[in-house]
């Protein structure tokens, strides 16, 4: 009888407070990995990478990796998870929603992506928890939601005033992945997949677009940007952005709750503006920074526990 890739349904949850600081920290983790993914993304872009480039770094290793963990669990129901799940989970949380993500960076600056994706997540994961998930939402996360809401709203008046139509396009992607993870995160808990279940499968679910990419020339143009470039992205987006991220959220989602693993990302815009800031020299702009701080502020709200 073949058995779930990583043991099988998640953990239950203990009374102390131990497996809820891990809980935390699995999310904070995995905001770090998240922002050094989006500032990878616009550097990569800069440098000639196209999305699908990135998407490419993005699972065909950790795919290559985990390849043999799934046959071993069991290839006929996609090691415990199943094909139906299994597919659903890699469009959510997998090459589908990245690509997207990737394109909306060509239309708009590192910030507007960086705030826009997490706090979109965060609002759709607290509505998915309260509505779906019938888990209890204090009226402090409620507040907060409102104030991302608005945060949103300054940036994307950046967007409308200063770089139009192709402005307004991207910071929509952005709102679409965020949305999309945030769906993808509530099927986490709602199926019960393990975190490892979901970061392995996607992984190896998304090697079937690699024989497309070869065939459009997507390997010689890659190998044409050199080693040290390649080398950079296979880290950010097929470690850290990529099963890393992935891992460590899902195992948050999994020890503390929807509700609470929401609004982990709150640390994902700061940490990505301040490395872009540092790394790539991108200053944020007043109304970006404007946007950022009314969102933080959301977040916090969000985390309360009143």
């Amino acid at each position: 009888m073949n058995q779930p890739i990583g043991g099988g349904d998640a953990p239950a949850q203990k009374p102390d407070t131990k497996p809820a600081l891990l809980g935390v920290a699995c999310g904070a983790g995995a905001a770090l990995c998240w922002a050094l993914g989006f500032v990878a993304t616009r550097h990569g872009l800069k440098a000639g990478f196209t999305p699908p480039d990135l998407l490419m770094h993005r699972f065909v290793w950790s795919g290559l990796v985990f390849l043999p963990l799934v046959l071993r669990a069991g290839i006929g129901n996609l090691g415990g998870i199943g094909w139906g799940r299994g597919l659903v989970l890699m469009v959510l949380g997998g090459p589908v929603m990245s690509l997207i993500s990737y394109t909306g960076f060509l239309f708009v600056p590192l910030g507007h992506g960086s705030v826009i994706q997490p706090s979109s997540a965060t609002l759709g994961g607290l509505l998915l928890a309260a509505f779906f998930l019938r888990e209890r939402v204090p009226p402090s996360r409620v507040l907060g939601a409102v104030v991302i809401v608005g945060g949103l709203a300054v940036i994307g008046a950046e967007s409308i005033g200063h770089i139009g139509a192709d402005g307004v396009m991207g910071d929509l992607l952005f709102v679409m992945t965020g949305s999309m993870f945030a769906v993808f995160g509530t099927l986490l808990r709602h199926w019960r997949v393990s975190a490892f279940s979901a970061a392995t499968v996607i992984s190896v679910l998304s090697l079937a677009l690699l024989p497309l990419y070869a065939a459009y020339g997507g390997l010689n143009r890659v190998a044409a940007l050199g080693l040290g470039e390649n080398a950079l992205q296979a880290l950010a987006q097929g470690i850290l952005a990529g099963p890393a991220a992935l891992y460590l959220f899902a195992f948050s989602i999994q020890t503390i709750g929807v509700a609470r693993a929401a609004v982990i990302p709150a640390t994902v815009p700061a940490l990505t503006i301040l490395a872009g800031w540092l790394l790539l020299g991108e200053p944020p702009t007043a109304l970006q920074a404007a946007g950022l701080v009314t969102v933080l502020v959301g977040f916090y709200l969000g985390q309360r526990q009143r």
